[in-house]
């Protein structure tokens, strides 16, 4: 298998990468390996080689000495080990982070996940933080007869809530 970098050279390092759902391989040979630092750990450019040689690059404009006041991390360290030292991090380097995140994950804010238990509860919540607010409205604008529909929905949402585990 030839190097992906050169195309000449047998392949001897093989990186995998995970996008998405989406396996990507990254192979590369003796020479183009040692060129991305791959087996130099103190100078690996992790988000130069998962991203594309030059990305790192991207979060160095602006403030080339700027430092995490909390940690004290520098973009030349997130650079480095490809990780941030804390929370405080994102928001320090957000404006080089933004671009890079969005290639890396689907979006850049963390969701999360829910059990599904816990995603009904959160719905059903919502929705009736929504009746309500319809409800005063309708109240509000003397309108009695979609006050009390809405009230009967409320009402049923409320069983739903506390019969659920």
């Amino acid at each position: 298998m030839l190097c992906d970098v050169c195309k000449c050279n047998d392949a001897t390092v093989f990186l995998t990468q995970i996008l998405e759902g989406k396996m990507h391989k990254v192979n590369l040979c003796e020479a183009c390996s040692k060129e991305k630092g791959v087996q130099d750990p103190t100078s690996f450019a992790l988000a130069d080689l998962l991203l594309g040689i030059g990305a790192a690059e991207e979060i160095e404009k602006g403030a080339g000495t700027q430092k995490c006041p909390v940690c004290g991390f520098s973009q030349a360290d997130f650079k480095k080990t490809g990780r941030l030292g804390c929370s405080e991090c994102y928001v320090t380097f957000a404006e080089g982070l933004t671009s890079l995140l969005k290639a890396m994950h689907k979006g850049i804010e963390h969701v999360g996940k829910l059990p599904e238990r816990a995603q009904r509860a959160v719905a059903l919540s919502h929705r009736m933080r929504a009746l309500a607010e319809n409800l005063q409205k309708a109240v509000a604008d003397e309108n009695y007869e979609t006050a009390a529909s809405l009230r009967d929905q409320i009402k049923q949402l409320e069983s739903e809530l506390s019969n659920s585990p």
